[in-house]
């Protein structure tokens, strides 16, 4: 774990890779939580000052979309697709076997660090639903079985 000093230094050689360029918040959080894995609190108050924002206008647009992670993830990450068409197909179901399974809800990690779950509103596999993607691989018809078999493969 870093301490604040390095996180601060870690930001900003980020937020200057980034000077000078327009609209530049979004893509600075996505290099921010390439690097450390997820978006520091600490370098909330950094980026705000770099780019004359409150650090609540930053924390709002982090907050608002859900690829940001206030939070390290586990060495796995499994998220279920939370769209209509899958629901159509079981995936409440699903989702609560996968809860139950992993003994978390939506955006915690299992005890041991390994899998962090996450719902994502649509993964464009409609037709085989319901769906779900681990570690950026996508998987379709996932059913309790398939869950099961994911689920084991990563702890």
């Amino acid at each position: 774990m870093l301490d604040s000093a390095q996180t601060a230094e870690r930001v900003t050689e980020i937020l200057d890779r980034h000077r000078g360029m327009e609209g530049a918040l979004l893509p600075i959080l996505h290099a921010i939580q390439e690097d450390f894995g997820h978006i520091p609190q600490d370098a909330l108050p950094i980026i705000a000052r770099d780019l004359n924002l409150s650090r609540a206008e930053v924390h709002g647009v982090m907050s608002f979309y859900h690829d940001f992670r206030e939070n390290p993830t586990g060495n796995h990450v499994l998220k279920l697709c939370r769209a209509e068409a899958c629901k159509a197909m079981g995936a409440d179901d699903l989702a609560a076997h996968a809860r139950r399974e992993l003994g978390i809800d939506w955006h915690e990690t299992t005890r041991d660090g390994k899998v962090t779950l996450e719902p994502v509103f649509c993964l464009g596999l409609c037709a085989c639903g319901p769906a779900a993607m681990v570690d950026g691989k996508l998987v379709g018809r996932v059913d309790a079985a398939k869950l099961s078999q994911i689920v084991g493969g990563l702890k």
